[in-house]
């Protein structure tokens, strides 16, 4: 086999279809963010960062940056190890500590991304549960998937957000037998919000596990920023709550939060915590104090708020096409994968405004967009030159408008 001619042969495809990525050089600009500056060859010029999932500015912030600071000076860039091997340091303990308070939990585990943490806990707890059924939401991250499938236990997708397709895969199943839901708080690609409630009624009436995925609402909903089960008074009643320290947080990592008994167990069995060198102190620590500072301030919450509902207006009133939800993701629907590059190249190029454009397979042939993430240090300079841009660039593309309603 030509292996190179495979391996170009497949690329050539990606590009004729418009899925091709190409990734933005950004240096992200401390106190100035979303102020970036872009590198192209020898070129380097200003953007302004629309997609960033740093969704309230925090990877910024004084306080992580002095956690950061001290920490590296002290404890030196690396764990060192695993965190079975000389890796667990102060720092991870405080980090662990912070998170279960954060969801009212027994204890929580600390993974090197959201992706691990998502892949090692489902992956850990449908192998060791003997028997263990999996029940996934359709729309469930790729990182779920892999865990379920890197489980081997036996899994049935329900109808996203639908908990009475769930009952009624669930009714089926012997009442003996061990079940696992697993769903997400927050959509990121639609931006639509899950019914946990009602999700919860449905497990607890058939003795099911809870696992849910909160990594694009913590942080960002709640009166601690617990994610959008604490904003709904549920926490208690999630078996498991699974997080990202590097969206809202502005830092890097994932965890789990649950009983000590089930994060011991996890700890204990998961090859993807067990294998891997732990995070380094001064990521644990800036997290940390990230998290600490969004326990108490609701100023960076209640800016996004405005942010986001202003962008949303201003779309409206020019008839962009979003899709409507309650988070504050805003999908911009193009439905072409070239022209929905082409608008990305254009803002980047002609208004240093960087949106990244989303594809299939994140999303399906057909429903290509652009996602915006309004955020507190985006100003209105900002938004007026962004609405200004995509008005002028949905006319060069000949694209339809959505009416206002009456």
């Amino acid at each position: 086999m030509n292996y190179e001619a495979f391996f170009e042969s497949e690329l050539t495809t990606l590009k004729e279809d418009g899925r091709y990525r190409i990734f933005a050089e950004l240096e992200r600009k401390a106190g100035a963010f979303p102020s970036a500056e872009q590198f192209s060859g020898e070129r380097r010029r200003p953007v302004t960062v629309w997609c960033s999932n740093d969704y309230l500015g925090m990877a910024q912030h004084p306080a992580v940056l002095a956690a950061m600071h001290e920490t590296l000076d002290r404890c030196g860039a690396g764990a060192g190890g695993t965190r079975n091997i000389s890796g667990t340091t102060h720092s991870h303990v405080l980090l662990e500590a912070e998170l279960a308070d954060l969801h009212h939990k027994e204890a929580a585990l600390l993974f090197t991304s959201g992706y691990v943490s998502n892949w090692a806990a489902l992956g850990t707890l449908g192998a060791r549960i003997p028997g263990c059924v999996i029940l996934s939401d359709a729309l469930n991250h790729a990182s779920m998937i892999e865990g379920m499938r890197h489980s081997r236990a036996e899994v049935h997708r329900f109808a996203h957000n639908s908990p009475e397709d769930l009952d009624r895969r669930l009714a089926p199943l012997d009442p003996a037998r061990p079940k696992l839901v697993a769903f997400e708080s927050v959509y990121s690609m639609d931006g639509d919000i899950a019914p946990i409630a009602e999700i919860l009624d449905v497990c607890e009436a058939h003795g099911a596990m809870s696992y849910l995925d909160e990594v694009h609402g913590v942080g960002l909903y709640g009166p601690r920023g617990g994610g959008v089960a604490e904003r709904e008074g549920l926490m208690d009643r999630v078996s498991v709550i699974e997080g990202t320290l590097g969206k809202a947080f502005g830092v890097m990592g994932g965890y789990i939060a649950a009983s000590a008994a089930l994060c011991d167990f996890v700890r204990s069995f998961a090859s993807g915590f067990i294998f891997t060198t732990a995070l380094p102190p001064a990521l644990a620590a800036g997290a940390a104090a990230s998290i600490r500072h969004l326990k108490t301030s609701q100023i960076e919450r209640a800016r996004h708020r405005e942010c986001v509902a202003q962008v949303r207006r201003r779309l409206a009133a020019i008839g962009i096409p979003t899709i409507d939800n309650p988070s504050h993701i805003i999908p911009i629907m193009v439905g072409d994968a070239h022209k929905c590059r082409r608008i990305s190249d254009w803002l980047l190029e002609h208004h240093g405004i960087y949106v990244q454009p989303i594809n299939y397979p994140t999303v399906p042939v057909g429903t290509e967009r652009l996602r915006l993430t309004p955020s507190p240090v985006h100003s209105d300079a900002d938004v007026d030159r962004l609405v200004a841009a995509l008005s002028e660039i949905w006319s060069q593309c000949e694209l339809a408008r959505r009416a206002m309603a009456a």
